[in-house]
């Protein structure tokens, strides 16, 4: 006889709370699909490997704009700037006005980067990974930009910034 022993559900509302203790950057992750701009802002991205050159963002499967980004020949993956808190609102709001206000730039292959981001990364995308209710998106690395400065943190629902060690 096999017994199979179920755990209990955690609570998503705990769960969120918990998992928020952990701060984490925030990047843009956009390009431009026929002629227009399309994004989103993601808080899962980290480095995977140096060889070969991959990172990682993870999308809801619910999106309704990765179908659309995952289409393009290159993505722009954008590191926030300590002041890009409204700049973070915004590409986590409607579509349509995710980009108004905001200083962008396409590359020839259509990555679309923000112009004051602390670091910027053309990539595409290298393969996908669903995994519960997000996918795992690994992004082969083409071209890096580090332009310094102190990024946006993402904790505990919140933004903040990194204090000063020195």
């Amino acid at each position: 006889m096999t017994v199979t022993r179920l755990e209990p559900a955690l609570d998503p509302g705990t769960l969120r709370r918990v998992l928020g203790a952990f701060p984490s950057g925030v990047v843009a992750v956009a390009a431009q699909v026929d002629g227009a701009y399309v994004g989103l802002a993601a808080s899962s991205f980290t480095s995977v490997s140096l060889e070969p050159a991959l990172v990682s963002v993870s999308v809801a499967n619910t999106s309704s704009t990765w179908p659309v980004l995952r289409s393009a020949s290159h993505l722009g993956l954008s590191v926030l700037a300590d002041h890009h808190d409204a700049a973070c609102a915004r590409l986590a709001g409607p579509a349509e006005q995710r980009f108004t206000g905001l200083d962008l730039h396409a590359t020839a292959d259509g990555a679309v980067l923000l112009e004051d981001a602390v670091a910027t990364f053309d990539c595409t995308v290298h393969r996908e990974i669903v995994a519960g209710d997000h996918t795992i998106v690994l992004l082969r690395l083409h071209a890096v930009d580090d332009d310094g400065g102190s990024p946006l943190v993402f904790h505990r629902s919140g933004f903040g910034r990194v204090a000063d060690s020195a």
